[in-house]
C-alpha cells in the first residue's frame, strides 16, 4: 500500500488540506491542474517553494483542497501545508524549512470593524458645527 503524508496549512482565512504521495511530482488544487487554478507565476512559485528548496521538486505527487480567502491568501496556505508534509516525509527537511518561515503560520489577520467608525480605524468626518 502507498504511503500518504497528510498536513492542513492556513493563512488569514485560507485553509488548504495537503496529500502528498510518491509520484511524478503533479499537483493537483481542488481537482484542477496548479497552472489553470493558479494562473500567476509569482503566486505558483510561493506554492512551489518548499520543495524547491528541499529539493524534493517531482518526486511527490501532491493533491490539495483549498477553500477561503483569495489566491494569495491560499497559495499561502497551500505552502504551508506542503511544508508541513515535507517534515512528515521525513525530519531532516525540518531544519532548511524552519529557517526559510515555512512552518510557521503567519498570525496576521484583519483587524476587526468597531462600531462609531468607517471601518477598523477610519472615523467619519467630524465636524463641529
Amino acid at each position: 500500500m502507498e504511503k500518504m503524508f497528510v498536513s492542513k496549512g492556513s493563512r488569514k482565512t485560507s485553509v488548504a488540506r495537503v496529500i502528498l504521495k510518491h509520484g511524478k511530482g503533479k499537483i493537483t488544487i481542488n481537482k484542477k491542474d496548479l497552472n489553470s487554478y493558479i494562473p500567476q507565476p509569482d503566486l505558483q512559485e510561493i506554492v512551489m517553494q518548499p520543495l524547491v528548496v528541499t529539493s524534493t521538486d517531482g518526486k511527490y505527487d501532491i493533491f490539495i483542497n483549498v477553500k477561503g480567502g483569495g489566491f494569495n491568501s491560499q497559495s499561502e496556505a497551500i505552502r504551508h501545508g506542503i511544508a508541513r508534509a515535507l517534515v512528515k516525509v521525513d525530519e531532516k527537511y525540518r531544519p532548511v524549512l524552519k529557517s526559510n518561515g515555512y512552518l510557521k503560520r503567519d498570525p496576521r489577520m484583519v483587524e476587526r470593524k468597531k462600531y462609531g467608525h468607517k471601518k477598523a480605524r477610519k472615523s467619519f468626518q467630524f465636524s463641529k458645527r
